[in-house]
């Protein structure tokens, strides 16, 4: 038996329940180790839903192209993205125009109108390179707005919430029902690569909203060496699949 689809907004509430447990942990290149929270993984996707709704008036209709790897920082940026009611656009053909471009390479986009450059390192205090005019530096400027969201627009539930290789997804189908007879699976690894874009990026999307509906949590890897992969997941009590 399966239990009603939450939206993004009440999975992050569910999430904060038990605010201190881990939900998602990364591992990146160089021994880079970042974990969120429930309680502050929902609020740097407050904070960047509130940058996205005062400056650019994010909104159903509303198309944000992330030109990201898989990362940590990419999954708070898609969750911010539907918080607010819009659209992830994982692939430029296949998703026509984008309103807002959030990118860690600003100087491939000569052409957006609406900029924000993202530094993935999480000691990064600004953007390292240059940031064209007009553009935004969300390393800095994320953290200057508020805990709580102000205001979000509801979602159209019917509406395109995701564009990428594997198909375009409905905001009522983002998140994967729960099958309360399923044994519980509370810590997930979700392999990542270092590339942009792509089938690789989406699927980690999915994968990590499927473990956080189940009242799970993540550990998220990216180019991670094999032998370091097998100790830290190990470590971690992770499981291998969503």
């Amino acid at each position: 038996m399966s239990v009603p689809t939450p939206s993004i907004g009440s999975l992050l509430t569910n999430l904060t329940r038990e605010p201190g447990r881990p939900r998602i942990t990364w591992y990146g290149p160089d021994s880079e180790r970042v974990e969120l929270s429930g309680a502050v993984l929902e609020n740097w996707v407050n904070k960047t839903t509130n940058l996205l709704v005062e400056e650019f008036d994010a909104g159903p209709g509303t198309r944000v192209l992330l030109d990201l790897p898989g990362h940590w920082r990419t999954v708070v940026w898609a969750l911010a993205v539907w918080r607010a009611g819009a659209c992830v656009v994982l692939e430029p053909s296949a998703g026509g125009r984008a309103d807002v471009v959030v990118t860690t390479d600003p100087g491939a986009h000569p052409g957006a109108a609406e900029l924000v450059a993202v530094s993935l390192p999480a000691l990064a205090r600004r953007f390292d390179g240059d940031v064209p005019p007009g553009a935004i530096d969300a390393t800095a400027a994320v953290m200057t707005y508020g805990d709580a969201i102000g205001w979000a627009p509801e979602a159209d539930g019917a509406a395109t919430a995701l564009i990428g290789p594997g198909g375009a997804v409905a905001h009522d189908a983002l998140i994967p029902p729960v099958d309360e007879g399923r044994p519980g699976r509370p810590r997930v690894h979700v392999p990542a690569t270092g590339t942009h874009g792509g089938r690789s990026v989406q699927r980690v999307l999915v994968d990590v909203l499927g473990a956080l509906a189940a009242n799970g949590s993540v550990v998220l890897t990216c180019d991670v060496e094999p032998d370091r992969m097998h100790r830290l997941l190990a470590q971690e009590g992770a499981l291998t699949g969503a």
